[in-house]
């Protein structure tokens, strides 16, 4: 563990001695595997050992209930996972179980459709879909919303922060709507922003994003492309020119479809996502300043690891923790630098890195309950 994390958990530690928190937590969307790993995580969170985490199945089914367990038999061992139960909802059902903060799993549609009625009942969210993630409508056209209100949807989108700690930290920690950042996303941006931020790239040549991901990537529901039979001993590219994880490339990064070209792939394995990051240095750099670069941008941000050079991460070094790991080679003329960036999709691609925002907007260590 290197200093800053070894910090990071000591205070951690510490603040295991300080009363629990009230906070009450919900998640909408328990059944998923984004879903199991937010319960384990809430189940296992030190400040919310006195509030258990309210698991939440299909709208205006509240009567039915089958336990967390039968859906997630690993959960079992947990904290409170073997008493806890899954229950249909409607907004009464939050109201009366005291919920301040709600976590949604749900699908893109779904999404945009609560949200602004939980805004409005006083409500804090957490959005793990790609609805509200996405300022310009033309980027978001590729999810294929449609909005009851539109202007309402307008006001919502507004005030919706992305959710990247790293880079919108204080604004998470007010905010009333988090936007979750997509998992390949994460790993494109975090490597990037440090370098584009200190304009040390060369944009007119372009920025190639090659990434690969586990199965789990597309989610619960089977489909053709991620069926066995297609998936195993196999990688393929898809969504090449039109994945909708490019717009918050484009947004976040502040760059124009002709200055990034992202192809993600299909890789055989269960979860992690590598990303090899092509690109073209602006003036002739050198191992040290990259390496200072990525140092001085993360020197305060806990679940990204910077790599020594010419180290680079691999997925077997991320799988089931809540890490970016983050390495870089550079080239002898000092011009073309190849950066690999590396995470759990299921985590730090989606369920810590929730985590960690809840953290944020809770007021607590945005490492609470990940280290």
């Amino acid at each position: 563990m290197h200093s800053a994390q070894a910090k990071y958990a000591y205070v951690w530690r510490r603040r295991l001695s300080d009363a629990f928190s009230t906070l009450r937590t919900a998640i909408v969307g328990v059944s998923g595997y984004s879903g199991a790993e937010l319960a384990r995580l809430l189940l296992r969170h030190p400040r919310l050992q006195n509030t258990l985490p309210l698991f939440l199945g299909h709208y205006g089914t509240e009567s039915r209930s089958v336990a967390l367990t039968d859906i997630h038999p690993q959960l079992s061992g947990l904290p409170n996972a073997d008493d806890a139960g899954v229950t249909g909802w409607n907004w009464n059902q939050l109201q009366r179980e005291g919920v301040d903060l709600l976590f949604l799993a749900t699908p893109h549609e779904q999404s945009r459709e609560w949200v602004p009625e939980a805004l409005a009942r006083g409500l804090r969210v957490v959005d793990l879909s790609g609805a509200w993630r996405l300022r310009d409508e033309t980027n978001r056209a590729v999810y294929k919303l449609h909005d009851a209100d539109a202007a309402l949807a307008a006001t919502v989108q507004a005030e919706a922060v992305y959710g990247s700690p790293e880079l919108h930290g204080p604004a998470i920690a007010k905010a009333r709507l988090v936007a979750n950042p997509g998992c390949y996303s994460t790993s494109i941006i975090l490597a990037l922003a440090p370098l584009l931020r200190a304009n040390m790239v060369d944009l007119d040549c372009g920025i190639i994003c090659d990434s690969k991901s586990g199965v789990s990537g597309a989610g619960k529901a089977p489909t053709p492309t991620t069926h066995f039979m297609n998936a195993a001993d196999n990688l393929s590219a898809y969504a090449v020119f039109g994945h909708r994880h490019t717009g918050e490339l484009l947004e976040q990064l502040q760059l124009t479809e002709n200055q990034i070209q992202f192809t993600p792939h299909l890789l055989p394995i269960p979860r992690g996502i590598l990303s090899t990051i092509y690109v073209r240095l602006a003036d002739s750099g050198t191992t040290e300043n990259i390496q200072a670069c990525f140092d001085a941008f993360y020197a305060e941000a806990p679940l990204v690891r910077i790599r020594r050079s010419p180290a680079l991460p691999q997925i077997q070094h991320v799988v089931r923790t809540n890490f970016c790991d983050i390495g870089f080679s550079l080239s002898p003329d000092g011009k073309r630098l190849v950066i690999v960036s590396c995470l759990d999709n299921l985590l730090k691609g989606a369920a810590s890195q929730a985590v960690q925002n809840m953290n944020l907007m809770a007021g607590w260590h945005e490492t609470e309950g990940l280290l």
